[in-house]
């Protein structure tokens, strides 16, 4: 990030407008927005103000919200059960599969596109942290190329990190290519299956335990060869203790509204 730049999400701090900062959306909105340069800049929304400048693991709202995302990297198994879940329930939720997968599974891609946002997750799945400045761009515009192609429509101006391996540097990079780095207050650990000592109950209770207003919430669909996808059987139930804690799930594309974020139910 240039100097300029990095000034603006100083002064952004100082005011509490920044991530993190616990200033309602609806107040923050009035700051003017930075400009992408990226795959997001020329087309589509673009990221609010204070979704830029950190990594995000709560959305800056003060009401009882929820966001259910789900990362997809591996296999297609659990997509037509979660899918057929949150259509059963109709339920938003946002999907953040990488180039790879959209490459190897276009269908699943256009499906979860068709009723859902979809982010960006990188093309390959490496440590962004190991990545050059030019290296993390050709990852995030590959990836943008190939959700486009297998989806047919607008990706979200919204980037998850691999490994949830986050730096200020590459933070900054996906923020200059146009892109907020959403990532989680909690995640189940379903992707670990049986093998890695987790079971439905426990995924449950991670999600369950993480709820607070503007929580966001990982999963994941896919598996590593087993075709067990513990996400997919407790979702149902994750959504039950959500809703009986008074929660509303959200679409994530609620908080973009021409380029600016807004408070959900505003």
């Amino acid at each position: 990030m240039d100097s300029g730049r990095r000034a603006a999400m100083t002064a952004l701090l100082a005011a509490g407008l920044a991530p993190g900062a616990g200033t309602g959306v609806a107040e923050a909105a009035t700051a003017p927005a930075l400009a992408p340069a990226g795959p997001a800049s020329a087309r589509g929304p673009r990221p609010p103000v204070e979704l830029l400048g950190a990594e995000i693991r709560r959305l800056p709202t003060s009401r009882k919200v929820v966001a259910l995302t789900f990362n997809a990297a591996w296999d297609v198994s659990g997509v037509d059960t979660v899918l057929g879940e949150l259509r059963r329930r109709k339920l938003p939720a946002t999907f953040f599969p990488t180039g790879e997968f959209a490459d190897a599974h276009p269908a699943a891609v256009r499906a979860m596109g068709a009723a859902h946002g979809l982010g960006n997750h990188s093309y390959s799945h490496p440590h962004f942290r190991d990545l050059s400045t030019a290296e993390r761009a050709e990852e995030v515009r590959r990836a943008d190329t190939a959700i486009r192609a297998a989806s047919g429509t607008e990706p979200l101006p919204f980037f998850r990190f691999p490994y949830s391996a986050t730096s200020e540097d590459s933070v900054a990079d996906v923020n200059d290519l146009g892109y907020a780095a959403i990532e989680f207050t909690a995640d189940t650990n379903g992707y670990l299956g049986p093998a890695g000592g987790m079971t439905v109950d426990k995924a449950v209770k991670r999600a369950a335990d993480a709820l607070a207003p503007g929580a966001i919430v990982q999963m994941h669909v896919g598996s590593t060869g087993d075709g067990i996808v513990l996400d997919a059987q407790a979702l149902p139930r994750i959504i039950d203790a959500a809703e009986d804690a008074g929660y509303e799930v959200i679409d994530l594309r609620r908080f973009l509204v021409e380029g600016r974020a807004v408070e959900p139910g505003h």
